[in-house]
């Protein structure tokens, strides 16, 4: 290994009213930990205030395993709760409540970070379907996520397959806003300043993790809410990251255009798709379109709380 070698390994699954989902995961990541190179635990945070996780994982009564319930709510809250708890360890492990992973999963992630000593090491995610997609939204591309050689490093990632060093992290003082706790955003805002401040992230494209879409989530209202989303917390993020007042003031004029110029674009393609029949562009460009919207309504300083609670 590159650096100093770690020692343990911690599996966070952060989890909100989806004990069947957990269910199915859990059984899946205690064999992944029993395989690792690395003596590794799977902890579970639960964020729902009626504890639905905790008969799951008190079901399943396996060593290594263990149950924490927070009650801050939103996602930053429950990410910087994995951060305390994995304390006296050396890599952390997020992986989503909603996802598989595949066979060697932990270990193409630690062997990648073995050989780099990165910071973080980031893996892909591949979207399947509970039920058939229209051909609308497969069209639109609106579960399609990138894919990169091995050892690419990257400025930003998301959390839901994510291995962190711990010992790099603490050196760097970060943790997750809980301004962008109900938004979603944190993690992206929390790798960029990972890399900001010289860490080496890297993506490991062996290491994949299965997203099973459920048939809610595949209706054109909620892939054009969730693009919409992603445009916002763009825009937060960016500006969270200015330096100075001259710096977010410019920072929120380009935003504000580069929104206007993708909502404008994005319109138009729509309705030339809508017009010729072309369910790829009519799809795609209000998925620009909607993109757009949402970062000139960041640079406005309008927040989109996807988490938000009932």
């Amino acid at each position: 290994m590159t650096g100093c070698p770690a020692a343990s390994a911690v599996i966070a699954v952060l989890t909100f009213r989806r004990p069947r989902e957990l269910a199915r995961l859990l059984p899946l990541l205690q064999r992944q930990a029993a395989t690792s190179p690395l003596p590794t635990s799977v902890l579970v945070v639960d964020n729902d205030p009626d504890r639905s996780a905790e008969p799951v994982v008190l079901g399943l009564a396996q060593p290594g395993m263990r149950y924490v319930h927070e009650t801050s709510p939103g996602i930053a809250a429950a990410r910087n709760r994995a951060l305390r708890e994995a304390s006296d360890h050396h890599l952390l492990v997020f992986i989503d409540d909603d996802e598989l992973p595949t066979e060697r999963w932990l270990v193409h992630l630690l062997d990648l970070y073995q050989r780099t000593a990165a910071a973080a090491v980031v893996g892909p995610v591949v979207s399947e379907y509970a039920a058939p997609p229209e051909p609308w939204i497969s069209a639109g591309e609106f579960f399609r996520r990138r894919r990169l050689p091995t050892g690419t490093p990257l400025l930003m990632a998301a959390t839901n397959n994510l291995l962190l060093d711990l010992r790099q992290i603490r050196v760097m003082g970060l943790d997750f806003d809980p301004d962008f706790g109900l938004s979603g955003g944190e993690d992206t805002l929390f790798t960029c300043l990972l890399v900001e401040r010289g860490g080496l992230m890297v993506w490991c494209d062996e290491a994949v993790v299965i997203d099973r879409v459920p048939e809610s989530r595949l209706t054109r209202k909620w892939v054009l809410r969730r693009a919409f989303s992603s445009g916002n917390r763009w825009s937060r993020v960016t500006l969270e990251l200015a330096r100075g007042q001259t710096d977010a003031a410019v920072r929120r004029l380009a935003l504000t255009l580069a929104g206007s110029v993708r909502l404008a674009a994005g319109g138009l393609t729509s309705l030339v798709g809508f017009l010729t029949g072309h369910h790829a562009r009519q799809a795609k460009g209000l998925r620009t379109a909607a993109r757009g919207a949402g970062m000139m309504c960041g640079a406005a300083n309008y927040v989109h709380r996807e988490y938000g609670r009932i």
